[in-house]
């Protein structure tokens, strides 16, 4: 089974506009997909229940006293995380995962916060062991604005401890086209392509990636 985690402790960085997207994305590939909400507000769980019959399946993972129980055949787990992440809980969720994708907005205050989160995340690269294949993603851009390309530019120059280039996959424009997916358990991968075409053309470097053997630990 592999797992994919979307985190960023800041609140409100669209982790689960992510979360769900990619897990609808891999769901109309006919992998078998479950969905982890373990954010209290539930946001991906009310998503879930909003989704018809009529769309690709994809299941929920049981919480109970912070242990998810997962059917034994999921082929992707998607993980959506809480804000606010204690240093034990991003161990744990770190350790299982083989895929991290870090949501980041245009604003100083979210900029700032993401430079203090990576150095944390970075101080753990001994308990992590390099594993876990990291990347980020500008997430809810207006686009053509100067926080725009300051977000952009400052995610380019992100390096590993190691010096390695820290991957900065894709930028994606804020769109209603997420907000009339969301509100109907669905992803813009279902939605009409012909009003989606933009917005889908920006998921694609995301897309490349979580397919590529970039976005994985080496064996």
């Amino acid at each position: 089974m592999r797992t994919i985690l979307v985190l960023n402790p800041k609140g409100g960085s669209g982790k689960t506009t992510l979360a769900t997207n990619i897990a609808s994305y891999f769901s109309i590939k006919n992998k078998k997909v479950t969905l982890a909400d373990c954010d209290p507000q539930a946001s991906s769980q009310d998503w879930l229940n909003l989704r018809s019959d009529k769309q690709s399946s994809i299941y929920k993972a049981v919480l109970t006293q912070s242990n998810l129980k997962v059917s034994k055949d999921t082929d992707i787990l998607i993980m959506d995380t809480p804000a606010g992440v204690t240093d034990k809980r991003l161990i744990k969720f770190l350790s299982q995962a083989q895929t991290m994708i870090m949501p980041v907005i245009a604003s100083p205050i979210d900029i700032r916060a993401a430079e203090h989160f990576i150095e944390k995340l970075f101080s753990l690269k001994t308990t992590i062991n390099h594993k876990i294949k990291i990347a980020t993603v500008a997430n809810r851009v207006r686009e053509d604005t100067l926080i725009a390309a300051k977000l952009e530019y400052y995610l380019d120059k992100l390096k590993l401890p190691d010096g390695k280039r820290l991957p900065f996959v894709t930028m994606l424009r804020q769109s209603q086209n997420y907000i009339h997916a969301a509100e109907r358990g669905l992803s813009i991968f279902e939605l009409p392509p012909s009003k989606t075409y933009y917005d889908r053309e920006q998921w694609e470097p995301l897309l490349r990636w979580l397919d590529s053997t970039r976005s994985q630990p080496n064996n």
